[in-house]
């Protein structure tokens, strides 16, 4: 029987996530996310049927951690609609994706795993997918300049530069990955023509 104390489940992902991050897929047992999560052994096993199901809502909790804030998503509906607030939007996402570290590497291991993991990769290609498109819809009905391609691209890109940042912190320091990412967004972003 899988257990429904949600505080509780929400603490063994969180652990699973850290056991991930620092141990890779190998490492995920009940028993290590059990220590992680300072909870009697066995705890993990009656919340999740299997070590599919403990990585399947792994990854969902992810996910769940990475969404912004309420303060950020009013400051980001309410800025105006040029360049500059599309490059700061981009500085925030690329700054609290990266805060989380341990949460894109724990990403990046389950994605590894989906290759393996047909229920996983299903649940990972959905929700990328969902979350492309309602960047893009997003974009799209916000006013801010550029395209659906642009969009895309600037997903592509800045998802590479995180990965640089958590896993070779020393390619490119913080100034470079503003920098970067300003000019990812002058590049890819055409600034709207004059009427």
């Amino acid at each position: 029987m899988v257990r429904r104390n949600d505080e509780r489940r929400a603490a063994l992902l969180d652990a699973a996530i850290e056991v991930l991050a620092r141990e890779g897929v190998r490492g995920l047992t009940y028993r290590a996310v059990d220590a992680e999560a300072a909870v009697p052994a066995g705890t993990a096993s009656n919340y999740f049927t299997n070590r599919d199901d403990l990585l399947y809502q792994t990854a969902q909790r992810v996910y769940e951690r990475l969404q912004p804030d309420a303060a950020t998503i009013e400051r980001q509906q309410t800025a105006p609609r040029d360049r500059e607030t599309y490059t700061e939007l981009m500085r925030e996402l690329v700054s609290r994706i990266s805060s989380f570290r341990s949460g894109y590497l724990a990403l990046l291991e389950l994605r590894l795993e989906a290759t393996r993991r047909p229920r996983l990769r299903e649940l990972l290609t959905e929700r990328v997918r969902a979350d492309v498109e309602a960047n893009v819809n997003y974009h799209e009905q916000s006013g801010l300049p550029g395209d659906a391609t642009a969009v895309r691209l600037l997903i592509l890109a800045l998802n590479w530069l995180i990965v640089e940042q958590l896993t070779l912190p020393d390619v490119f320091g913080e100034a470079d990955r503003d920098q970067l990412v300003a000019a990812a967004v002058e590049r890819l972003v055409a600034q709207p023509s004059a009427s």
